[in-house]
Order: structure tokens, then sequence, then C-alpha cells
């Protein structure tokens, strides 16, 4: 089979009627290597940049979860793109968006998210206006 890995997705896919960053990024824990006082941080297998999570609310009204979190691989913290003014709401969308599935502990499939990186959306569109944060 040649597909092997993270399955490698475009974001309207996902998130079809858009995202909302419900969160700043965090730090990953490395549970493996971690322990009650010394955090140690999670490693992105496939490049070994320092993994950071994000929660995202799914805009679709459908959704059977609204909020999912997203991994971005990246050697210094993520940033949320500035959001509209007065809205408490900061819509966003993600480059590079890779899906993964496995089986959780409960025996169901299930798929983490991860990403290259964050921007505003209608932003990173071929043409001079593009700019994408952190990755």
């Amino acid at each position: 089979m040649a597909l092997q890995g993270p399955i490698p997705v475009e974001f309207g896919v996902v998130f079809p009627s858009g995202a909302y960053a419900a969160s700043a990024f965090e730090p990953v824990r490395n549970f493996d290597a971690s322990t009650g006082e010394k955090f140690v941080q999670s490693a992105d297998k496939a490049s070994g940049m320092p993994l950071w999570v994000i929660e995202v609310i799914d805009a679709d009204p459908a959704a059977r979860v609204r909020a999912v979190k997203v991994k971005v691989a990246a050697q210094v913290q993520p940033v949320v793109p500035t959001g509209p003014p007065g809205s408490p709401f900061v819509p966003v969308e993600f480059t590079g968006l890779t899906v993964t599935y496995y089986v959780n502990q409960a025996g169901r499939l299930a798929y983490s998210l991860k990403a290259s990186g964050i921007r505003a959306p209608g932003r990173g569109r071929p043409g001079p206006e593009a700019r994408e944060v952190a990755a």
C-alpha cells in the first residue's frame, strides 16, 4: 500500500464551515519522559521539532464533536492570528494538515490532527498578501 503514516488533507475537508481558536498554543507533554516535577515536551517523530497543541471549535453545526485539538510541530510556540476587532472568536486555518487514525484505549477508531502552521482564513493563498504564522 502506497499510503502509510499521516494522511494529508485539505483544511476545508476537515473543517468545511471553518474553525475558531478556543485557546492559545500549549506545549504537548511527553508522558514517558516527564515526571511529577519535570516537564518534557514531546517532539514530532518526523521532524524532531517540539509539538504544540491548540483547541479549536469546529464551526460545522452538524459536527458530532465541536471542540478538537490540533498539534503543530514548530521550533517556537506558534501564535494565534489576530481576530476581527470586537469579536471574542478568532477564525483560523491550518496549513499542512494531516490526519492519523489509530485505535484508542476503548478499542474504537479515533484520529489525531497535525499541521505545519496556522494562519488567518483567506491568508496564505497565492499572492502578495500571504501571511503564515509560525511553523
